[in-house]
């Protein structure tokens, strides 16, 4: 489970502040994942500025966007865009070491349709992704803050679910997941009681993990004990 940059909102969800204890988290490299970080920061590592990307310029290509906040060590992510070479994906992390493995991995697999950054995702969304530019947003395992008085700390809350809205494309997804039901209900309270958003669930509630998002060790180890693991994708529609 990774931890991403967070917001802090009041009970009316109003954005306050930022919470800066996740930012530039540095962490101690191993060898191999500091050689990644030197090796293959030049081609796939961007680095931060206020200004929107050019997605076009970075990929070399026009293609869909995914991004994903939060990758962790970015096995999963690498997978994901090995298995869709026609897709650009970003990942955002501010854990330098899961930096370092994901480029390590992607690096070893011969990726060139991903691009990561080590930085506050909340400053990425707001200052370097063009409004209406993505086709997914993806946001997988992130902290839950279980305890009730912590709940504002979520990063799931309706000012977020806007501002990824805005960078979505009218048809573009928002794809969640967590292996707290309790958060799992929470998301689909907040997700629910958006505007712009269609659920993509019959239900009215969860999906099955959708063929794109690969199987975790850990979440394949939650699994084999019994534990669940909970999808939510919400379409842009206005």
């Amino acid at each position: 489970m990774s931890d991403v940059t967070t917001a802090e909102f009041n009970e009316e969800g109003k954005y306050l502040r930022k919470i800066r204890s996740f930012v530039l988290r540095e962490g101690r490299l191993t060898k191999g994942q500091a050689q990644a970080m030197e090796s293959h920061w030049p081609a796939m590592g961007l680095d931060y500025s206020p200004a929107p990307l050019d997605l076009s310029r970075v990929f070399g290509r026009e293609a869909d966007t995914v991004l994903e906040i939060g990758f962790g060590m970015g096995a999963s992510l690498v997978e994901m865009a090995a298995a869709a070479p026609e897709l650009n994906f970003i990942g955002i992390e501010v854990h330098k070491p899961g930096v370092g493995a994901c480029l390590g991995t992607a690096g070893e697999a011969g990726v060139t349709n991903l691009r990561v950054y080590h930085h506050d995702a909340m400053e990425v969304l707001e200052h370097s992704i063009a409004d209406g530019s993505l086709t997914r947003v993806q946001l997988f395992f992130p902290d839950p803050w279980h305890k009730k008085r912590h709940h504002k700390r979520r990063i799931v809350q309706s000012a977020f679910a806007e501002l990824i809205r805005r960078k979505l494309k009218v048809g573009g997804v928002f794809h969640l997941a967590t292996d707290w039901e309790d958060y799992s209900e929470h998301m689909l309270e907040v997700m629910n009681a958006a505007p712009g958003y269609k659920n993509q669930s019959a239900t009215g509630t969860v999906v099955e993990r959708p063929d794109h998002r690969p199987l975790t060790k850990f979440e394949a180890r939650g699994h084999r004990l019994g534990h669940g693991v909970w999808d939510l994708m919400f379409e842009r529609i206005a």
